[in-house]
């Protein structure tokens, strides 16, 4: 035999809040109302002024700072280029005189003339890698410079305009 069974159920007791006028009137809490002297809102206004006018130059100098860094980064990538490309002429100019030399090597008929040849290479080679040493030099130090000057230049510029406010 199946036995039902059925479920009491039983009305909780919850609070009625449509009986109260406010529910949160508990929490409600009286402030006295009361004017601000002049004096004190006008020193608020001229404080609020001034913030907006230091945010202002703060957001206008943080735009120049973020355009001066990404100039800066555009300049040293393409210095950086410029050196790579460089370096890849300076090797493949020394690797061609160094082939250029064995070449002239298998030619020769004595051992003065290797002599010679030899002499010759090590002071083509000395003069050859002393230029291309003066020329990544100078680049280098034109790479420099047009990536510090900027920098350098907004620095000086931010400080005088912070002595100036």
């Amino acid at each position: 035999m199946a036995t039902t069974k059925t479920a009491k159920t039983t009305k909780a007791s919850t609070p009625d809040f449509t009986a109260m006028p406010n529910p949160f009137e508990a929490f409600t809490v009286n402030t006295p109302s009361f004017d601000v002297p002049a004096a004190a809102r006008d020193f608020a206004e001229k404080g609020i002024s001034q913030a907006r006018e230091a945010y202002a130059k703060m957001k206008a100098n943080a735009e120049e700072t973020t355009d001066l860094v990404e100039d800066t980064y555009e300049t040293a990538r393409e210095g950086a280029f410029t050196l790579g490309a460089k370096a890849l002429d300076v090797a493949k100019a020394n690797s061609d005189a160094t082939f250029a030399f064995a070449k002239d090597m298998f030619g020769a008929k004595t051992f003065a003339d290797v002599i010679e040849m030899q002499t010759t290479f090590a002071r083509q080679q000395f003069e050859a890698t002393s230029a291309q040493f003066k020329d990544m030099q100078e680049t280098a130090q034109k790479l420099f410079a047009a990536t510090t000057k900027p920098v350098s230049a907004h620095v000086e510029k931010t400080f005088k305009d912070m002595k100036v406010v």
